[in-house]
């Protein structure tokens, strides 16, 4: 029974893949923008607008029957984390000038952000399965109005409050290479998941014959590890290095993707999803600090620009990972796919070793 409608979901991996990128292909557009607005207004205008969109969205998502309606509710959805993500992130950065203080603060954003990924999948699959389609979106729907409902009353969005530095150009910024090893490091850990998002279930359907239940739940270990990555590495990789950490992290999520072809049923995908989230969670929690502190370092104190960049480098992984992801596993073969990206993370982890000590803005111009 497991065979039955092979054919079909070999052709489902390319538009699933597709309509997973959409939302980092429109983010990755609107990333930009939203930088230079935060410096211009500051950060909590564009939280507000991102919440508004994200609830408009996740209604489209609950009554959305055709693949059009969905695909316009996922690009939809890339807007509002655009600006959600990059004005959070540089208010963060911002608020928490100190190295330490800023890691530990970014390390439990994150840990938020692992948090909605942990309940996410194995919520909506079992909604989905039990209650019907629209039941996990109406949920989220209440939640984010709760989420708007706070904004309201903590950050107050209706103030115009610029940086008080002018921001580096994005331009500037795209030259530094420090900056791009960085934003490189967070493309790619991040690309072993988003293809692995869409493509995991539907190998899972034709080899392992998994009910519908299981195919979120085989995401709940990765999502459990990066939840403890980044609160602990949030305060751990500013001792042992934030650039060693990143480099071990990248490492360790080549060698779990080259093991999830392994797996023969559920259990199998444990060790590998573990192992994965721990690692990607190892990397952000040190890139995104570093991201703010090389700012600090070699440009001016103003952080919405460079976070775009590192959303940027996020969504791209978001984007080509699903997109071509397909179209590998319908040419390849799902263990061809994890050999490729695994050795991709693998043989980008020593360039890590680059963000050991980033010379400062003085230093730079002098050694180039």
């Amino acid at each position: 029974s497991c065979l039955q409608g092979g054919e079909f979901l070999a052709q489902e991996n390319t538009r699933v893949g597709l309509l997973f990128a959409s939302k980092a292909l429109v983010q990755l557009l609107v990333n930009p923008w939203v930088g230079v607005l935060t410096n211009r207004i500051g950060y909590h205008i564009p939280m507000f607008l991102g919440f508004t969109i994200m609830f408009l969205s996740t209604l489209m998502f609950a009554f959305s029957g055709t693949y059009t309606l969905l695909f316009t509710a996922r690009a939809l959805q890339g807007v509002g984390s655009a600006f959600s993500s990059v004005a959070g992130l540089g208010l963060l950065a911002s608020v928490y000038p100190e190295d330490s203080e800023r890691g530990r603060a970014m390390g439990i954003a994150l840990g938020g952000l692992a948090l909605g990924v942990l309940i996410g999948a194995p919520f909506g699959s079992v909604m989905y399965e039990f209650v019907g389609k629209a039941s996990p979106f109406l949920v989220l729907a209440l939640l984010a109005l709760l989420d708007g409902a706070l904004q309201l009353c903590i950050l107050q969005p209706s103030r115009i409050s610029p940086e008080s530095t002018k921001a580096t150009p994005v331009s500037t910024l795209l030259r530094d290479p420090y900056i791009l090893v960085a934003a490189g490091a967070l493309c790619f850990s991040n690309m072993g998941v988003a293809m692995l998002e869409p493509t995991l279930p539907i190998w899972m359907l034709q080899t392992m014959c998994s009910p519908q239940w299981q195919l979120g739940m085989a995401f709940l270990p990765a999502s459990i590890s990066y939840l403890i990555g980044t609160n602990l590495f949030g305060i751990l990789a500013n001792r042992m290095g934030r650039w060693l950490c990143s480099l071990i992290g990248m490492a360790v999520v080549g060698i779990s993707l080259l093991c999830v072809p392994l797996a023969t049923n559920i259990y199998g995908l444990i060790g590998p999803n573990a192992g994965l989230g721990f690692a990607i969670g190892m990397v952000d929690s040190s890139m995104m600090p570093i991201m703010a502190q090389l700012v600090d370092l070699r440009h001016t104190s103003a952080y919405g620009t460079v976070y775009a960049i590192a959303d940027v480098a996020f969504c791209m992984g978001f984007a080509i990972g699903p997109s071509t992801g397909g179209a590998i596993v319908r040419a390849l073969g799902f263990p061809w796919l994890m050999v490729m990206v695994g050795a991709l993370n693998v043989a980008y982890a020593p360039l890590c070793c680059l963000l050991r000590s980033p010379p400062a803005a003085e230093e730079s111009t002098v050694s180039l």
